[in-house]
Formats: C-alpha cells, sequence, structure tokens
C-alpha cells in the first residue's frame, strides 16, 4: 500500500489554538489496575488548557484485581467508570461506550487502551482533526513519522502484515487498519450504524474501518509511536487472530454479494 495515502493531509490543520468541547474518552479495562492512575494523570496532562472538560469513561469487565475500584479512587468528577457484570469482549466494551457517551452529548469520542502503549500526547492531534473537519482520526503506525517500539518480531510481522491483508482483500486506502487509538466524530459514529458492529477482539478495528471507509468517512491517520504495554498482560491470543483474519474474508464477501466497489 502506498503509505503517502490517507494520512493527515487533506488541509486538515492538525492543532489548533482553541478549546476543544464535547469530548468523551472511551477505555476499556480488564485487570488494569497497575495502569489506572497513570493513564488518568497523562491523559489530563496532554488535554490541559485544550479539552480539559473531557470525560473519561473506563468501561470494566468486572475485573478481579480491582481496577473498578482504582478508577473510582482517581477523586475526578469528570472521570467514570461503567461496571459491566463479566467480560464480553472489547468491541462489545466500546459498542456500550460509545452509546453512553452519545447519549449524555459527545461530540466526539476517542477509543484508547488502558495499558500506556497509546500515549496521551497525540490526543491533541487526534482530536484537532475531527474538530476541523475529518469524521475520524487514526492513530498510526505505518504512516511516515509512526513506528513500534519494544515489540518482538513476530508481533511486529503479524501486525504490518495483518493490515495489509486487511487493506488488499477490502480495499481500505488505510494504512493501520487495526489500531486501537481513534478520534471519531459523533455525527459519523451514527452514520456507520456502529451498534451493528459485530466484531470483538482485534477485529472490531477492522471492521469499524471497513464501515468508516464504505460509508465515504473522510479519515485521517495521524503518525504515533506504539510502545507495548508498560504494566500487566497482552489480551491477544492465537484466537482473537484468527477471527480477525475470519472476519476480513466474511466482509469481503459481503461486499462482493452487495455489488460494493473497492476503493483502492
Amino acid at each position: 500500500m502506498d503509505e503517502g495515502r490517507r494520512t493527515a493531509d487533506h488541509g486538515i490543520d492538525q492543532r489548533i489554538d482553541r478549546r476543544i468541547d464535547g469530548v468523551w474518552i472511551v477505555i476499556p479495562t480488564y485487570n488494569e489496575v497497575d495502569n489506572v492512575a497513570a493513564i488518568h494523570r497523562s491523559i489530563r496532562t496532554a488535554l490541559e488548557g485544550v479539552a480539559g472538560s473531557a470525560r473519561v469513561l473506563f468501561v470494566d469487565d468486572s475485573s478481579p484485581d480491582g481496577t473498578a475500584e482504582a478508577v473510582e479512587s482517581l477523586g475526578d468528577a469528570l472521570t467514570t467508570v461503567l461496571r459491566r457484570p463479566a467480560k464480553a469482549g472489547l468491541g462489545d466494551a466500546y459498542r456500550e461506550g460509545f452509546a453512553r457517551a452519545l447519549d449524555e452529548g459527545a461530540r466526539i469520542c476517542v477509543q484508547m487502551d488502558a495499558d500506556l502503549s497509546h500515549d496521551p500526547r497525540y490526543l491533541v492531534d487526534l482530536l484537532s482533526a475531527v474538530d476541523v473537519g475529518a469524521d475520524a482520526a487514526i492513530g498510526s503506525r505505518y504512516v511516515p513519522g509512526g513506528s513500534c517500539r519494544n515489540w518482538p518480531p513476530l508481533r511486529q510481522f503479524l501486525s504490518r502484515w495483518g493490515n495489509r491483508y486487511a487493506a488488499g482483500m477490502l480495499g481500505l486506502a488505510v494504512n493501520d487498519a487495526t489500531s486501537g487509538f481513534r478520534a471519531y466524530s459523533a455525527e459519523v459514529l451514527r452514520r456507520m450504524d456502529y451498534p451493528t458492529v459485530g466484531a470483538d477482539g482485534y477485529g472490531f478495528q477492522v471492521e469499524m474501518t471497513h464501515r468508516l471507509v464504505r460509508c465515504g468517512a473522510r479519515v485521517v491517520e495521524i503518525p504515533i509511536v506504539f510502545t507495548d504495554r508498560v504494566a500487566g498482560e497482552s489480551k491477544l491470543t492465537h484466537r482473537i487472530i484468527g477471527e480477525a483474519f475470519r472476519l476480513v474474508v466474511r466482509l469481503a464477501w459481503k461486499d462482493v454479494r452487495t455489488g460494493r466497489r473497492r476503493r483502492l
């Protein structure tokens, strides 16, 4: 794939000097007690003076390590935890988190991980891109200026070639369709009918990207440096990888059946 495509161009200035209101940051958690305080502190520091009123919503799947209690102990009125009764998957957590945010008037919804692999210093770039006209901004490891840090070679290989596989099969002019660090406008979330996105695990990111492209969304990619998790255990398994690859086949077949043309 041509790495110059669908990057942060299209005349969009990524950084602006005004307050951005109506921001909700949705963070799924499961056994992330060691990371909650650090990610919260980094978010507040990054958004100070730009989106200081942003709401942070942790969506916790009944973590046995006390993650939900750690969120509640932060003492921040703009930070809350949505407690779920059981572990139900990444995609389901985002669907429920987005629903809460939109019901309460969110204008921009951000999704990011709790494991410190997504550096909050990129939040202003993502938010600014959407604030000035993009439908979605993706934090991309695979555009100029983006990279991965501290990943073992096999993980890097799977990620890079998984993205090329998804882009090639689905005709997505997006370099990092599996990135979990994103900002969406409320309008595009409604337009893409996100509650009906069926994938869980990391396939959720691919299906959301597919929906964005198919609904004609204006997507930009912001270069980020992705760092492997600092604390806790990775949730990536062989089952999740297989699920994502099978999902791409199903989406490609759906495009064929519905006569959707690839956007290459």
